[in-house]
């Protein structure tokens, strides 16, 4: 059974189109003190989040496999995402799953430790588990804006040039 509902949506403040989404992601995972690279979803068609059960659901149009350099392990993210949040926590995860030797296996539960030790703990159903650092979630949002702003610098140079070239 899905932990969203029909009733849970009527509740819960929902989003469509992948920046809107990509920015409540990094937003909510920021807010619940978690590190903003654990969810590097693509094409993401809708997010939810539901405050007061702290019910959170993304869909995106295709499943990815994304790997963490940092750690080298590589975690797949499923069309639909859902899980529960709380302050340092996610719980009843679906939808995302790590590759070990050869085996993917479900993650359940992503906790940071208390007192913090900066390790991050990732948790099956089964109830096995491993920490990794937290550093290794982490993506730096200052690059991605540079990176923006020079793009745009770049266009505006090329526009320039262009309006040059059309007056000669």
């Amino acid at each position: 059974m899905s932990l969203v509902t029909e009733e849970i949506k009527a509740k819960a403040e929902v989003y469509h189109g992948d920046e809107i989404c990509q920015e409540k992601t990094k937003l909510l995972l920021k807010e619940v003190g978690l590190p903003n690279g654990l969810l590097p979803l693509h094409d993401i068609e809708e997010c939810g989040y539901e405050k007061e059960s702290g019910i959170v659901w993304l869909k995106q149009k295709k499943s990815i496999n994304h790997k963490f350099e940092k750690i080298g392990k590589l975690v797949s993210y499923a069309t639909e995402v859902t899980a529960v949040v709380e302050k340092f926590k996610i719980k009843k995860l679906t939808g995302v799953k790590t590759k070990e030797l050869l085996v993917w296996v479900s993650l359940s539960d992503i906790y940071l430790d208390d007192p913090p030790t900066g390790k991050i703990t990732f948790q099956t159903p089964a109830g096995l588990y491993r920490s990794f650092p937290v550093s290794a979630f982490m993506v730096e949002e200052k690059e991605t804006k540079d990176v923006k702003e020079e793009n745009k610098e770049v266009k505006d140079v090329n526009a320039a040039a262009a309006v040059e070239v059309k007056d000669v």
